[in-house]
């Protein structure tokens, strides 16, 4: 049976969440469906757009299914098969694999509404979803030094108001203003990337396949030149393409390069009757970073859980921030739930402080070889090489497909998964 807790006031909850991204409606989705009163503060009104390449794997769609959302073409979504990856003169398509841990098809929706479509299932969950809800500095306990609630400015008067809750999740994105002010900066070690995407009319809307290009040629100089980034094409089954590059800034052209150039010098080299072309394009091209492999720690401190980009949760083998905002937002309320039913202040503590090793056991080791993949990628020429090698070998590409998009079954599965698997739990979890 579940039992709802009362509010003390419409200004207190047992969690309030800040950020209404995937990371934190699915964190206050599944707070809520425990029964525990949450505050889910958004800055921004719905409908708002992100940066993003509106490219869904298996495991956003698994996600999806656990928080009941409807995930059919009526309901306004298209579905897809796999991966096509281009390069080096090569031309493959992949299909997702079959397994029994995620399903056989990932999924394509616009940001500018997929964020609301979670954030109003976390509200028919129980959650009290505030909108243009800015948030500014935390509430601390002078002699704890715990958070115990968030300054904010609420509604287009932007009157100044107070929350107050005994946990509070960071859900506020890379910049993670709340994080920065409980004195969790991100980490110089660890891989940062950078998405520019825009979109065209075009007849390549209704495609079956994510499309990868692991070769981005910057041709608008005297020499052709080989850049340290991908680009990507994902029909949107709206009459629109989702056309965007992704960059790591381990690369030395990162800061010299003008990315938004570069995406236009790219479409400009494709085919004509595509339409990737400067009358097509119904919309700026926009930006936003990438925050990878534990880039902000610890992932809890002081009340404060940090979840999705806050946390920098993104994947460095293939810039997926999704699904792993969605999937470390169940992760903190199951850890949350359970503090909750502690008896004892030091009993809640002790649960609180296994999210960090939660996240760990199940990310950190994968993490670390993705941290060592773009290393290697980072100079075109092993990208070049491995292009042009590995995409000749269908078997190798399943493998890698496997690897990149972190798709194996954790038992039970192929010779691929077990090899998987293996090099995720001997790498360490850092």
């Amino acid at each position: 049976m579940t039992v709802v807790t009362e509010p003390l006031s419409e200004n207190t909850a047992d969690v309030i969440v800040v950020g209404a991204g995937p990371a934190g409606s699915t964190t206050a989705y599944h707070l809520a469906r425990a029964g525990l009163d949450v505050l889910l503060l958004e800055k921004t009104a719905f409908p708002r757009e992100k940066v993003c390449g509106d490219g869904l794997t298996p495991r956003a769609v698994k996600q999806l299914v656990a928080m009941g959302i409807d995930i059919s073409e009526e309901a306004g979504w298209l579905r897809n098969k796999g991966l096509r990856i281009i390069g080096g003169g090569v031309r493959l398509q992949l299909d997702w694999p079959d397994l029994a841990s995620f399903p056989d098809y990932g999924l394509v929706r616009k940001r500018d509404d997929f964020d609301e479509q979670l954030a109003r299932q976390a509200q028919k969950a129980g959650a009290r979803l505030l909108e243009r809800c800015n948030v500014g500095a935390p509430i601390v306990d002078d002699r704890t030094g715990r958070i115990t609630g968030v300054h904010a400015k609420l509604g287009e008067d932007k009157r100044a108001v107070t929350f107050h809750a005994p946990l509070v999740v960071a859900a506020d994105g890379n910049s993670s203003r709340l994080s920065l002010a409980m004195g969790l900066h991100r980490r110089e070690d660890r891989p940062m990337g950078v998405a520019v995407r825009t979109y065209f009319t075009s007849p390549r809307h209704d495609d079956d396949y994510l499309e990868s290009w692991l070769e981005l040629w910057d041709r608008r100089g005297p020499q052709d030149r080989l850049l340290p980034g991908y680009g990507w094409i994902f029909g949107m089954g709206d009459g629109t393409s989702n056309v965007g590059l992704g960059v790591l800034n381990t690369s030395a052209s990162f800061k010299e390069l003008d990315w938004r150039e570069v995406l236009k010098a790219w479409c400009a080299s494709m085919p004509e009757d595509w339409g990737y072309t400067p009358e097509n394009m119904t919309g700026p091209i926009r930006g936003a970073a990438l925050p990878m492999a534990f880039n902000r720690q610890p992932h809890y401190t002081r009340g404060l859980l940090l979840v999705g980009d806050a946390g920098g949760l993104v994947n460095p083998f293939n810039g997926e921030g999704i699904a792993y905002a969605m999937e470390s937002g169940q992760l903190a309320a199951d850890v949350i739930v359970q503090a909750h039913a502690r008896a004892t202040r030091s009993q809640r503590e002790l649960a609180l402080q296994r999210y960090p090793r939660v996240l760990k056991d199940t990310y950190g080791g994968y993490y670390t070889l993705g941290r060592a993949f773009v290393k290697l990628i980072s100079n075109p020429k092993v990208m070049q090489i491995a292009t042009q090698r590995g995409l000749t070998h269908p078997l190798l590409m399943k493998f890698t497909l496997k690897l990149l998009a972190n798709l194996t079954d954790p038992t039970g599965g192929d010779a691929m998964d077990r090899i998987i698997n293996g090099l995720s739990k001997v790498a360490p979890k850092a």
